[in-house]
């Protein structure tokens, strides 16, 4: 179910300090994010973040059509390597 639209994206508030800490240093840096549920916002756009998977950080570059999207969209957590019965089909 979606939030509603007088509530507003969902974003923590440490994630805005960070984002306007490294904008204001200049500096193109990893920013290291935990929350793969706050939305992306316009303030990102042109932002590198080190979205956690579970086992590391992805880096994520953020651009304009992400925003509206979830950090978490972007970073996923299980690897898929195909199914058992597609060996077969490659071999050949």
């Amino acid at each position: 179910m979606a939030r509603s639209v007088w509530k507003g994206p969902f974003v923590d508030g440490y994630l805005l300090k960070k984002a306007d800490k490294s904008r204001a240093s200049g500096r193109n840096e990893i920013i290291k994010i935990w929350s793969r549920r706050s939305t992306i916002l316009p303030q990102f756009v042109g932002l590198t973040f080190g979205v956690y998977n579970g086992h590391k950080f992805l880096p994520v570059i953020i651009t304009e059509h992400m925003i509206g999207h979830k950090f978490g969209e972007f970073a996923p957590t299980r690897t898929f390597y195909g199914h058992a019965a597609d060996k077969k089909a490659k071999r050949k």
